[in-house]
């Protein structure tokens, strides 16, 4: 519900604020959507939860390798899971709404048509973990320590987006933003804030682009409790949480523990499972999934298993090279490696049939790229293609999509080989008398693909062996966690996994994952992809302002970055594979773009009590 005022009547709420050369119309709401309208009001819980739901009762994950770190906006050190839970944003998302914003930590924001300034009032009941409250002066200080020690990937983003960002009152902020700030990112970048307690950092002297063992203070709605670190985590849920009678956490955060327990490898925490030791799992694995839930406490019913659906956007899991390497700007080099990963015999005989591949970075979504491009999209391709910045072909070709093998062996047949020993070939690579390839220099095509999960090794493994088939020097390594992150960050690899999958409403942040501004130093961007035509069309998708145009584009973006070849799309699944001691429940109505195992389920005590009377647990 907006309530729409002239700017003289804002005038004496915005007594701080510059005086506009002329009036201009300002809308008072307590969200935004950059299209259509919010569907939630300002006083309504979010429909999809359980209203009544109890609160109570533990939850615990388990997650793989160590942890020494408890800071997830540094790329130093190995970062706790969950930490996310301590936190809280400015404004919040809905998992029925992929368009809206609500304000959560503030009642209102105020807006002229044009976005030039966004004023934000804050709640005045918000406080930190240790019960002092959060300022206008928090908020300020958050975005201004984010802008000086923030990743360099994002600050390198939005350098400059802001004009100014003040305190205008004691509970009141106000952006003024850069006339060149994307308009339809300027409420996203408004609310995207999780505040910090400037009166906790000044005392501690901590720092965002350092590793550390004490969470930052936050206002969210769970406290660390005890910690056995790189074993063990337990998240309580804060008794004295300001946010506790919300109306949007209503049927929400309802467990009192959330506990993570770290394991080695895989097996050993599927094993841990079977034997009670935590208590959930949002499956990954197929092979998991298909052979591994036949333990006794699946037959007596103890142990739930469930296929819940995801309507969100593919995540797009593949390998992606490092485009830093001279060897691998070769799109030629690139189409070889690509065909030689036999998706079909992988899916047949490692994942049991239940995968599908991706094959866009928007898959699932309106705004994948399909068949010939529309003339919508001609005419944002054209002009690159003018320029010499794309393949002509990229106007008449079907969108790419993954080479398909043959399911019944390993092995490409050999058509497929001889057509990636051709590419090799022209690429200017020559078989030896030993088999292996190299260029005139002498150099093999070494191919190092790095992991630290060894559940991978019998999928990454036969592709070795189809790789080494045409001459390619290939191997697996196989390192720990602490290296696995190290190494990705310095480049020392070939391939390695990364899911780059999108949103439905993509802008600012596909700089952080395709363009140039991030290619030497990026956590999404580890490929280094640096193209100018991909820099245009990701422009053109942030200057798009309404829903025909952001499709549009982003269907000409995601044309031209699977035609790129850096990425080699590995499996998906767009459901949610669950299992569970038969002690938690969830809404009947799942959203579709949330399971909201912590967020929204809870604690049976019922289900809890007759699993101990039966010696379950």
């Amino acid at each position: 519900m907006l309530i729409r005022t002239a700017v003289i009547a804002a005038a004496a709420v915005l007594a701080a604020a510059p005086v506009l050369a002329q009036e201009e119309e300002v809308t008072v709401s307590h969200g935004y959507s950059n299209f259509g309208e919010l569907k939630y009001g300002p006083d309504e819980p979010f429909s999809y939860v359980n209203l009544d739901a109890p609160k109570g009762g533990e939850i615990s994950l388990s997650a793989l390798g160590n942890f020494d770190s408890f800071n997830n906006y540094t790329r130093k050190g190995n970062v706790a899971a969950n930490t996310d839970l301590l936190y809280e944003d400015l404004m919040i998302a809905a998992a029925d709404d992929p368009y809206g914003s609500y304000c959560y930590l503030c009642t209102t924001v105020e807006y002229p048509e044009s976005l030039d300034w966004v004023v934000m009032n804050l709640r005045e009941d918000v406080t930190f973990a240790d019960g002092t409250p959060m300022t206008a002066e928090d908020v300020v200080f958050t975005v201004n320590i984010f802008l000086e020690q923030g990743l360099p990937e994002f600050k390198n983003i939005i350098d400059g987006f802001f004009a100014s960002v003040e305190a205008t009152g004691p509970y009141q902020v106000r952006f003024e933003f850069n006339p060149e700030a994307p308009k339809r990112d300027r409420m996203g970048l408004v609310g995207l804030w999780n505040p910090f307690s400037k009166a906790w950092f000044e005392e501690t002297g901590a720092r965002i682009d350092e590793s550390t063992t004490v969470p930052f203070m936050g206002t969210g709605p769970y406290v660390l409790g005890d910690v056995d670190i790189g074993r063990s985590i337990v998240y309580t849920r804060n008794p004295n949480w300001w946010g506790a009678e919300h109306h949007f956490n209503r049927g929400r955060w309802n467990f009192d523990d959330i506990r993570l327990e770290y394991f080695a490898d895989s097996s050993a925490a599927m094993q841990a499972f079977a034997a009670g030791e935590y208590t959930f799992r949002a499956e990954s694995s197929s092979k998991e999934w298909a052979t591994s839930y036949d333990f006794p406490a699946v037959d007596r019913g103890w142990v739930v298993l469930e296929t819940l659906p995801d309507g969100n956007i593919s995540a797009a899991q593949g390998f992606v090279f490092n485009l830093r390497r001279d060897k691998w700007q070769d799109p030629r080099v690139r189409d070889a490696v690509r065909m030689l990963f036999n998706f079909e015999w992988s899916n047949e005989t490692l994942f049991y049939g239940l995968y599908q591949r991706p094959y866009s970075f928007w898959g699932g979504s309106d705004l994948a790229a399909e068949g010939l491009p529309s003339d919508g999209e001609a005419d944002l391709l054209q002009p690159l293609v003018d320029q010499g910045l794309l393949d002509p072909a990229i106007l008449t070709e079907e969108a790419a999509m993954p080479p398909v093998n043959d399911a019944g062996q390993n092995l490409p047949d050999r058509r497929t080989r001889r057509q990636a020993l051709r590419l090799l070939t022209e690429a200017g690579w020559a078989t030896g008398d030993d088999g292996i390839l190299r260029n005139a220099a002498g150099e093999t095509l070494e191919l190092v693909i790095i992991q630290f999960n060894p559940t991978f090794d019998r999928i990454v493994n036969p592709y070795i062996e189809n790789l080494r088939s045409v001459g390619i020097d290939a191997r697996l390594e196989r390192i720990d966690r602490s290296q696995y992150i190290e190494r990705r960050r310095t480049g020392e690899w070939d391939l390695t996994n990364q899911s780059p999958g999108q949103g439905f409403e993509p802008s600012l942040g596909l700089k952080q994952w395709f363009g140039s501004e991030t290619a030497e130093d990026s956590s999404r961007n580890i490929m280094a992809l640096a193209d100018p035509a991909v820099d245009a069309l990701i422009d053109t998708v942030i200057a798009a302002d309404d829903l025909d145009a952001l499709r549009t584009s982003t269907r000409a973006l995601d044309r031209v970055l699977r035609a790129q070849g850096f990425w080699i799309p590995q499996w998906g699944n767009q459901e949610h594979w669950v299992a569970y001691w038969d002690q938690y429940a969830y809404p009947a109505e799942l959203p579709p773009l949330a399971l909201g195992a912590l967020d929204f389920w809870w604690f049976d005590a019922e289900g809890a009590a007759a699993l101990r009377e039966a010696g379950a647990l």
